[in-house]
């Protein structure tokens, strides 16, 4: 075990077997390995002990060791055996440490204020993770963007914020503030309450789908949880099956349910209220001009309770 100091507190580092790493570690290819000239850039002599020398103090930088990008029993990781550690990820530090800190002589910085470019800082990340939770990065919204993979994940925090649902949000809507305002109206999700995040319904890595939705399709990825509304039905609402957004609102609303407007002004918006028994001043309708009573409360539902589709041989009407 190593110890460090910086002013008056103690780091404990390199426990669990973390050996320092060394010029020599760096990966070369066999020209550059029989090649006598130096190398363009040197890497410290001491790996982590090195950069945690200045940075040992910083409990935003230390907070690695307590993740997974810092076992030292992972060979693909960059605390493996014969890893670079901190400069697998930040690039060879020698000048860097040489200097006393300050500019970064050739090392990458990572976030979405970094000087270092998000391809450059993407790059890094894709080349462990590109067979997995990146696999469809490059035809991705937030890749054409040119979002970097630090902008969202905080990989020095022991617990990622964007991994968990009950921060995720926060994450997410720093840059998508609509739908963060949408989710604070009276009818949303259980997203601000921790009970759901985002990627229940998106797949920020990229997808096929519009809106990178985790499903093919908006009714695929809304049936994934209210499968009672999924079908077929004997009867059928056209615009149900069609997409459940010509109804409802998904990420907030100030109508019940989600929806975008109250009922019956909603069903108008497609179904002509005129002749309609509810409709005063219509030969079926109320007379005198009164407002109907069958449009008080629930509205059309009132009658049409079934609106979403119906398996009963009575229920054309969708009212049973």
């Amino acid at each position: 075990m190593q110890w460090l100091r910086r002013g008056t507190a103690v780091v404990v580092l390199l426990a669990c077997g973390l050996g320092p790493a060394r010029a020599a570690d760096a990966p070369q290819s066999g020209a550059a390995a029989a090649s006598s000239t130096p190398a363009p850039a040197a890497y410290s002599a001491q790996g982590a002990d090195t950069c945690l020398a200045c940075h040992g103090g910083d409990t935003t930088v230390t907070g690695i060791f307590r993740t997974k990008h810092a076992r030292p029993n992972d060979p693909n990781g960059p605390f493996g055996h014969g890893g670079l550690q901190c400069e697998a990820c930040h690039g060879p530090g020698g000048a860097h440490a040489a200097a006393g800190g300050g500019p970064l002589a050739g090392m990458r910085d990572f976030g979405p204020k970094a000087l270092t470019p998000a391809s450059q800082q993407n790059a890094v990340c894709l080349g462990c993770h590109q067979s997995n939770a990146a696999h469809d990065w490059a035809s991705s919204a937030h890749a054409a963007s040119n979002v970097a993979c630090a902008s969202c994940h905080d990989l020095h925090k022991p617990k990622d914020p964007v991994l968990t649902a009950a921060t995720q949000i926060e994450v997410c809507t720093s840059c998508h503030q609509a739908q963060h305002t949408d989710l604070l109206k009276p009818s949303h999700h259980p997203m601000s309450e921790g009970k759901m995040a985002c990627t229940a319904c998106h797949s920020p890595h990229g997808s096929t789908a519009p809106a990178q939705l985790v499903r093919n399709t908006v009714n695929e990825t809304c049936t994934s949880c209210h499968a009672e509304y999924r079908g077929p039905f004997l009867w059928e609402h056209q615009p149900v099956t069609e997409d459940c957004t010509s109804c409802h609102q998904p990420h907030g609303s100030v109508q019940p349910a989600l929806l975008k407007l109250r009922p019956p002004f909603l069903c108008q918006t497609c179904h002509e209220g005129a002749g309609h028994p509810s409709i005063a001043n219509t030969p079926q309708g109320l007379a005198g001009g009164t407002s109907s009573a069958y449009l008080l409360a629930g509205g059309c539902i009132n009658c049409h309770s079934q609106v979403h589709g119906s398996n009963n041989p009575s229920g054309r009407a969708l009212m049973r």
